[in-house]
């Protein structure tokens, strides 16, 4: 049976490279919602019905064996609906704030992410709970996601502007770490660390990878053909997606 695997746009695959890097033959159908994209500007009570619908309808389509939900803002506001309405398991994506606090020495460390995530509780528990030591400094920015998402397409992007108000903080100096809470993020690193080699980037595809293998390392898995990708919006080009195991593109 196949993975559904879940993003707002892109940045999902990310992980579905992951998944297959470390399990070659499970199969996966990726899901963008890139008709609503972005995602982090938009208020909760609009997309929490909106990703709860959505994903009924892809279950109903697709009957996978279960959900990555492949994107920070829709596992922070989304993944306890899901998991009531739906009798699948949900493995969600969360802000890599235990291995960056783990790796710092100044113990200041950064959180990129999108403004829905910074504004929400769970950010706030995940630094309580596993960086109760550090400085968290946080910037969530629309922009970085954007320019995920033009790289992705081929353009060349500069990160610099995005990313500076978050050394431009009280202690930003001292960062040494920094947690990528977006998923779409994983597509810029080459910049980030290109722009800044000395601090320590931790990227939350593989994290997400591991976790889901390890909840449905004991179902079965029978190799299938591959699958599409599919698109709320207009559907990425083909060629865009062999890179990550994905052979056509599709409106859904």
């Amino acid at each position: 049976m196949s993975l559904l695997v879940f993003d707002s746009g892109i940045g999902g695959l990310g992980v579905a490279a992951q998944i297959r890097r470390l399990q070659p033959t499970q199969p996966l159908i990726y899901l963008a919602d890139n008709g609503f994209f972005p995602y982090g500007e938009k208020p909760d009570e609009i997309l929490l019905p909106h990703i709860v619908e959505l994903i009924g309808v892809a279950l109903r389509e697709f009957r996978p064996q279960a959900v990555v939900v492949a994107c920070n803002t829709a596992s922070t506001i989304a993944l306890p609906a899901l998991r009531a309405a739906y009798d699948v398991p949900f493995i969600g994506c969360v802000p890599p704030i235990k291995p960056a606090a783990a790796a710092s020495t100044s113990k200041v460390i950064g959180v990129l992410a999108t403004a829905a995530t910074v504004r929400r509780p769970y950010l706030n528990e995940l630094i309580r709970q596993f960086a109760p030591g550090c400085t968290v400094l946080s910037l969530g920015t629309p922009a970085l996601a954007e320019l995920a998402e033009q790289k992705f397409r081929g353009s060349e992007v500069d990160v610099g502007p995005a990313i500076a108000p978050l050394f431009a903080q009280a202690e930003g100096g001292r960062i040494d770490a920094i947690a990528l809470g977006c998923t779409h993020y994983t597509f810029l690193l080459p910049e980030f660390t290109a722009l800044h080699p000395e601090l320590a980037w931790f990227d939350p595809a593989l994290p997400v990878a591991r976790q889901t293998l390890a909840v449905t390392g004991a179902m079965s898995s029978t190799p299938e053909p591959v699958q599409a990708a599919y698109f709320t919006g207009t559907p990425a080009a083909s060629a865009l997606l062999e890179p990550f195991g994905f052979s056509s593109a599709l409106p859904f």
